[in-house]
């Protein structure tokens, strides 16, 4: 999916033109409000021979909008395998074909790689959980050197949809991303209604992927990402919990959201208020 970011781009292609596994076809989806990033991904589809398709939005519709639109393209060309994958992304060659061969061989349904920060060996992601106390998806092994601690297969809580491999079975029996969402939360929502329905993600570290981490929305502390991450919060603890697990994320939640205004200036303030109300609102449509 694009979203300028213009710059990371040609890795991304490179990358994908080095893979072993070539029986895919690339859809791209640009929300970008310019046709810049879509001008720059037809010349590097070209330039390296990528097979796409591309869906152009001019304007920007959201990361579970876009995601929805190249799942429902791939749906529709009957494709055994879905790869959700973020353009901020680099990737060694055998990387999709280890992952492909692993989901066919075992009959898993959901993969996710090994991720780096870009360009270091230090990890972003080996794996995650949903703590529902907390409605928050803390990634293990963020920010650590990647000593071999997390080298083994196994089953895991949560990954976010970056880099991820799911066969299609999954989205006619789960059902497409929450467009609500926009960005953020889209793929925590998505995969506690996945294991609701009995599915598993597992860990795949023999696959590795580099990760340009926040390149599109800022960063986590720009007003942008307050905005979304808050008021997705706030909206995947009332679409999801029951009752008792409401009462407790919530009162988490307001209670780490005024340390946050305490230590937020003026503008982030604003955008955090304007957030919990936009939540309680979303719930309401």
């Amino acid at each position: 999916m694009l979203y300028n970011g213009i710059e990371v781009l040609e890795g991304f292609f490179e990358s994908l033109s080095k893979q072993t596994y070539t029986n895919y076809v690339l859809y791209v989806i640009d929300n970008s409000p310019n046709d810049d990033a879509l001008n720059e991904a037809m010349r590097l589809s070209k330039d390296y021979a990528i097979p796409v398709e591309f869906i152009n939005n001019n304007a920007n519709l959201g990361v579970a909008k876009g995601n929805n639109q190249g799942i429902f393209k791939a749906l529709e060309e009957q494709c055994d395998y879905i790869l959700l994958l973020n353009n901020d992304i680099e990737f060694p060659e055998e990387t999709i074909s280890l992952m492909v061969d692993y989901a066919q061989t075992k009959h898993e349904p959901i993969i996710v790689p090994k991720i780096y920060y870009y360009g270091t060996s230090k990890l972003w992601m080996a794996g995650g959980e949903i703590l529902t106390y907390k409605a928050l998806t803390p990634m293990r092994g963020n920010q650590e050197e990647d000593v071999g601690d997390y080298n083994s297969i196994e089953y895991i809580g949560f990954a976010p949809t970056c880099f991820m491999l799911l066969s299609c079975e999954v989205f006619h029996k789960v059902g497409m991303m929450d467009e609500k969402y926009f960005v953020y939360y889209d793929d925590t929502d998505f995969i506690y209604r996945a294991q609701l329905a009995g599915y598993k993600i597992v860990y795949f570290p023999q696959a590795i992927v580099q990760h340009k981490v926040s390149i599109s929305t800022g960063g986590a502390n720009s007003l942008f990402s307050i905005y979304y991450t808050t008021r997705n919060r706030l909206y995947f603890i009332g679409k999801n919990f029951n009752l008792m697990q409401k009462m407790i994320s919530l009162f988490y939640f307001y209670s780490t959201r005024i340390i946050k205004y305490v230590q937020y200036g003026s503008k982030e303030r604003k955008e955090l208020l304007r957030a919990l109300m936009d939540g309680w609102k979303l719930l309401k449509q």
